[in-house]
């Protein structure tokens, strides 16, 4: 019923908008476009966050929310320095999408380095590492608006997906 009226939300919205050439700032929507935007948004980020509880009700798992959105759990504490912004990281990792389709790991694309504060990965994952130490072992739960969004990430990732990490800080340089 929730898509029913989601879908039907944003096809009023465009065929009431009629077709536009290019994209529309915010600011240039009317009052009611504006509502009815934010309204469809809201009702989508609510939808995520019933998934995602449910998903780590059936695993049993006690994970923390951040302010931002997303989920973390470390299940094994590393001993080494903990990864702030200007460190090079180093990530063993499996990614999964909620539905179980594992999608990249570490082991056949290689480790996931990069540079923390500068982007290049989700914007949850760079978040989340900043609560990490070498060594760690966690799990994380980035709804889309913090992994790859609208579009995915033309590969394996669909539009709008929600992603599941279970990653280890390998090294900080």
């Amino acid at each position: 019923m929730n898509k029913i009226f989601f879908f039907a939300a944003v096809g009023c919205f465009f065929f009431s908008c009629g077709w536009r050439e290019h994209p529309v700032p915010a600011e240039e929507l009317s009052g009611n476009e504006q509502e009815m935007m934010l309204g469809a948004n809201r009702q989508l980020i609510e939808r995520d966050a019933e998934l995602i509880d449910a998903y780590i009700r059936r695993r049993n798992w006690q994970m923390e929310k951040t302010p931002s959105g997303f989920f973390y759990q470390v299940y094994q504490q590393g001993l080494g320095a903990e990864v702030k912004k200007g460190d090079v990281i180093s990530l063993e990792y499996k990614l999964w999408l909620l539905d179980g389709t594992l999608c990249y790991t570490s082991e056949e694309r290689g480790a996931l380095v990069f540079l923390v504060g500068q982007g290049g990965v989700e914007t949850g994952l760079e978040e989340a590492v900043l609560l990490l130490r070498e060594g760690d072992r966690a799990r994380l739960i980035l709804p889309p608006f913090l992994a790859h969004g609208l579009v995915g990430d033309q590969e394996k990732i669909p539009p709008r997906a929600t992603i599941v990490y279970d990653l280890q800080v390998t090294g900080i340089k």
